[in-house]
């Protein structure tokens, strides 16, 4: 089978399920609505590079749309010709990459723009980039509204990876798709045919709860010469399947292998397709898909790196529950900027806040309330006035019921007991105490109001005379 054949009426309207393609021949491509997911949420991303959300409800970013990705073996510049096969569609599209950074995620946050677009309402049957087949049209850069016909050809980077959306706004009403030809145009020598051998497309990450994903056998380079389909799944990624027979069958039960997003189902999915030939066919190396939860706090833990005596600055560590295991968060206290580092240095005590944002753009928390315990380092009683008694700071906050200290000597024998408005003097049943390390351990119950606390695990501090 031809490439023209295996990629007849052969669509994808996600990004995550782009389909790898190459130069060696044209194909025939279809935009009938949208996907399982909206790449760009119209209530968030309302314009990449020139398509944009229009005044009509409908009009948003995606409408009609196909996404397919290439893979550059070498420098070069490349092209492309897209054929309108109706009357009514109308094609634009925008293009992706020359970043190793550039994914999907990064395209449909917003965070990666296109180096190509177009939306021209076209007075040919062709739009691309290079040169227009119909009336020798050369393509220049774009202009203010990108109000050409043609691009210019467009500079690919050998090993970088390119996102193709295609995107028609026009339908022609009736419920049936419509269809484009697709050529790739100029240095097309620099396009990486291998990477076709990714049929499945490239990894996925997806977030729990998203529409299914669905795998086509159909995409391979057998077409529909298939006799029989054999999928299998590797959830830890050992290289040694789970489940080697994972589905199995003909043309007609096995060609699609649908997951639910569930952080269970995330690991590597391989196929191996059988030919009328004998021979086999599969996916180069299986698609690895992950999925992710919505970010949750786990726990505050307060550190014990800040060495100053000074209660009202402490250290905490800020704990996401990840249950994926691979989860990539960013944190924010306070109403701060957001950091990757889960550590926060100088937090008063008393009640702060914390928002975690998943990374995968798999959700973003409500500000969350957790208590720091602040207690000072060393105390002097000496009569000075200055640092003459021991407490804890923050304690006193109606969150923690019962809150209690105990103050033990370096043997293990109780001082002193101490209440949310208490201190300690450095005695013990009237007499000074040594200078020497001193011992303590706080317990609490939480209120109902459902606020964390940060941990202070079992620990020490000086009396200095």
């Amino acid at each position: 089978m031809g490439l023209q054949s295996l990629l007849n009426a052969q669509n994808t309207p996600d990004c995550r399920t782009a389909i790898p393609v190459c130069a060696d021949a044209p194909f025939i491509g279809t935009s009938n609505g949208l996907g399982d997911i909206e790449d760009f949420d119209p209530e968030v991303i309302t314009e990449t590079g020139c398509l944009e959300k229009g005044s009509v409800s409908s009009a948003n970013i995606e409408h009609n749309t196909s996404w397919y990705v290439f893979r550059a073996l070498a420098d070069g510049q490349i092209g492309f010709d897209i054929e309108s096969n109706s009357l009514l569609a109308e094609w634009d599209f925008a293009v992706y990459g020359g970043s190793s950074d550039v994914d999907c995620v990064a395209i449909s946050n917003g965070t990666a723009q296109p180096i190509r677009c177009n939306y021209e309402v076209n007075s040919t049957d062709f739009t691309g980039l290079g040169v227009n087949p119909e009336n020798g049209q050369v393509g220049a850069p774009s202009l203010t509204q990108n109000l050409n016909t043609y691009d210019e050809l467009l500079d690919v980077t050998a090993g970088e990876i390119y996102y193709i959306l295609i995107n028609n706004f026009n339908t022609n009403f009736d419920g049936d798709p419509e269809t484009f030809t697709f050529s790739f145009t100029g240095d097309t020598a620099a396009l990486d045919c291998d990477f076709r051998d990714r049929f499945l497309g490239l990894d996925i990450i997806a977030c729990e709860g998203d529409p299914d994903i669905t795998l086509s056998a159909l995409r391979s380079p057998a077409g529909n010469d298939i006799v029989s389909i054999v999928w299998s799944v590797d959830y830890t990624d050992p290289n040694i399947p789970d489940n080697s027979n994972l589905l199995s069958g003909d043309i007609t039960t096995a060609s699609e292998l649908v997951i639910p997003t569930t952080i269970a189902n995330s690991g590597r999915y391989s196929v191996v397709i059988t030919t009328s030939a004998g021979g086999t066919v599969s996916h180069l190396g299986g698609i690895l898909i992950t999925i992710f939860g919505p970010p949750t706090l786990q726990e505050v833990i307060t550190l014990n790196t800040n060495l100053t005596n000074n209660p009202d600055q402490n250290n905490i560590e800020i704990i996401a529950d990840d249950p994926s295991g691979v989860g990539s968060f960013e944190y924010a206290i306070n109403g701060g900027e957001f950091q990757d580092d889960p550590i926060f240095l100088d937090v008063p005590p008393g009640l702060n806040t914390v928002i975690i944002n998943d990374k995968n753009s798999c959700g973003t928390t409500l500000p969350i309330e957790f208590l720091v315990i602040g207690y000072p380092k060393f105390f002097t009683p000496n009569g000075d006035l200055v640092n003459d008694d021991w407490n804890i700071k923050g304690i006193d906050d109606p969150s923690i019921v019962a809150p209690i200290v105990f103050i033990f000597d370096r043997y293990g024998k109780l001082l002193k007991q101490l209440d949310a408005f208490s201190a300690w003097d450095g005695t013990y049943i009237g007499n000074d105490m040594p200078a020497s390390d001193y011992w303590f351990r706080f317990e609490y119950n939480e209120a109902e109001s459902g606020i964390i606390v940060a941990k202070t695990t079992q620990n020490h501090f000086s009396l200095k005379r």
